[in-house]
């Protein structure tokens, strides 16, 4: 199985490390730099003043998934499983704001989500139940 996530960073931040030779490109006005090893690549794309990137379009950038698993991107409008830490915070619900949580994980029971919820050290149900999800 082909497995690709995208994490979504609501700050500025930075992959490459200063006093790279691909650090110099991009700060040579290179706008896009790939870095490459018989290990792994990445592609760096400067957006300067362009718009961020559309979820589909991230999406779209990668090659053959078979399951994307998506952090962050809470407004769009893909099925999310929500992940709560703090149960005493319910402010910080997000089912509760939202209409496409399709389940919970949390060590504590939420009462008011009835949908279905999973305990953090439930993985194998969890995978199941992505698997299965149409």
């Amino acid at each position: 199985m082909r497995v690709a996530s995208i994490k979504h960073a609501h700050h500025n931040f930075d992959i490459d490390q200063p006093d790279t030779d691909s650090f110099l490109h991009r700060q040579s006005g290179s706008q896009q730099v790939i870095i490459s090893s018989s290990k792994r690549w990445a592609k760096m794309v400067e957006l300067k003043d362009a718009p961020e990137k559309k979820l589909e379009d991230l999406i779209g950038e990668i090659d053959r998934p078979d399951i994307v698993i998506v952090e962050g991107y809470k407004n769009d409008n893909h099925p999310k499983i929500e992940i709560i830490n703090n149960p005493l915070k319910p402010s910080t619900f997000m089912f509760t704001k939202l209409s496409n949580v399709v389940a919970l994980i949390c060590d504590t029971r939420i009462a008011e989500y009835s949908q279905l919820q999973f305990k953090k050290n439930e993985i194998k149900k969890i995978v199941q139940f992505i698997l299965n999800y149409k």
